[in-house]
């Protein structure tokens, strides 16, 4: 996808294709909120807000306009409509000029009960808000149930009320009427269908099942559950029925069951995968410590860690400390990747919690955000740590990072190539 600078002076409209209702603003604050903050439901209300009514599509306005009117940054903004983008609730689109412009499509929130029935976000909610929150919101969504067993259903049929007359002939045209928009869960992902239908036995299974629904859901599980297509037909074949369909509940709970299973019965979140954008490095620094940077700014810490164990999954307990630094500390994800590297590369290899809080707790208070402000502020702590100790014949044992001076590229080849495989080889020497 093309890097794109977004400036205060760059211009943007707004179409207003969701048609909301206060309904639909419920469904933002109370159950979306949870899962994309409060920055991004701010945003979307805004946008909607410079739409005039009737028109559903705004003047032009700059982004500085934004920036004054909500009392953000533009980085807080740019985030914020990524949260926006990636939950389907907006569609950007982009014009290059002397003054770049931008077009906003808004589109309408899931209703409560596609929201409570999604294979994503219900679970997503549950885990963000907890037992006793998730039944409160659920419990206010819920329709009130009358017994009408004791009445009587009169409602007139629409041929007792009305009759068909002769009209004047017109041209039927709804093609440019407005419409309620909502947009699927979008995904840069090419699944392998093919490869999970040939893991499960022809006699038992009805490929004529795997329709465009049914495909989205197994999609959506696997991207939320971590599930690979072999595990994933291993988990279909427990939720077939007798003509060999897709159960779709069935394969929800199954999918459900195995995670917890295998997850000390906890349940998967959302997190903003890598690097925001306006935390990286500008482009063009290739140096040693440039490249090592960006390793750190391209990939997610579960990605990195696995790389550290050369590519099996690491330990749950592993996995609750990446956690903690992603969602309870809210560390930005090239952040905690310096804190894996730096962790492991000084601790024998070992991820000790007690360690690595003291560090995270360090770095959330001195806010650090980038790459490189982790990286100084390591090399400067661990300068202090050293100077303090006695000095040993043996050999420190530091990051490949540290020190390191190189200001201009090299034409060594092997230096110039370096990319995540050449790091990740390094650190196992």
């Amino acid at each position: 996808m093309k890097k794109i600078s977004l400036l205060p002076a760059d211009i943007y409209q707004v179409i207003d294709k969701s048609l909301s209702s206060e309904q639909d603003k419920l469904v933002l604050n109370m159950l979306y909120m949870p899962i994309i903050g409060n920055i991004a439901v701010m945003l979307y209300l805004k946008l909607q807000s410079e739409v005039a009514s009737g028109n559903y599509i705004s003047s032009e306005l700059s982004h500085h306009h934004l920036m004054t009117s909500m009392g953000l940054s533009l980085d807080n903004i740019k985030e914020a409509r990524l949260k926006l983008e990636g939950i389907g609730l907006l569609k950007t689109y982009f014009l290059e000029g002397n003054i770049n412009s931008y077009i906003y499509e808004l589109y309408a929130p899931v209703n409560a009960k596609e929201f409570f029935s999604h294979p994503i976000f219900n679970i997503v909610l549950y885990n963000n808000v907890g037992k006793q929150e998730y039944n409160r919101l659920l419990n206010y969504f819920k329709t009130p149930n009358i017994n009408l067993k004791d009445y009587t259903d009169i409602t007139s049929p629409f041929n007792m009320v009305y009759k068909s007359s002769k009209y004047s002939e017109f041209e039927i045209n709804t093609g440019e009427i407005i419409s309620k928009n909502k947009l699927n869960l979008k995904y840069e992902l090419d699944y392998d269908f093919d490869f999970l239908i040939n893991n499960i036995p022809k006699n038992m299974f009805n490929e004529k099942c795997l329709n465009k629904a049914v495909k989205e859901l197994i999609i959506n599980l696997s991207f939320l559950y971590e599930i690979d297509p072999i595990t994933m037909a291993d988990l279909i074949k427990t939720s077939l029925n007798e003509k060999g369909n897709i159960e779709k509940e069935e394969l929800r709970k199954n999918v459900r069951k195995y995670y917890e299973i295998n997850n000390d019965n906890r349940l998967p979140s959302l997190l903003f995968k890598n690097q925001p954008e306006y935390l990286k490095e500008p482009s063009g620094d290739n140096t040693k410590r440039g490249r090592i940077i960006k390793v750190f700014e391209n990939h997610s810490p579960y990605e990195f860690l696995k790389a550290k164990y050369k590519g099996v999954k690491p330990t749950d307990r592993d996995m609750r400390i990446l956690e903690m630094l992603l969602i309870d500390l809210k560390l930005n994800p090239a952040v905690v990747n310096v804190l894996i590297d730096y962790t492991l590369k000084t601790n024998n290899n070992k991820l000790v919690k007690a360690y690595i809080e003291t560090i995270a707790g360090q770095w959330k208070r001195s806010g650090i955000e980038t790459a490189s402000e982790a990286m100084q502020l390591a090399e400067k702590e661990h300068k202090k740590k050293t100077n303090k100790t006695v000095s040993s014949k043996k050999k420190e044992v530091v990051p490949t990072w540290f020190n390191e001076k190189i200001t201009e590229s090299k034409n060594d080849d092997e230096e110039a190539n370096i990319d995540f495989k050449n790091f990740i080889e390094e650190f196992r020497k």
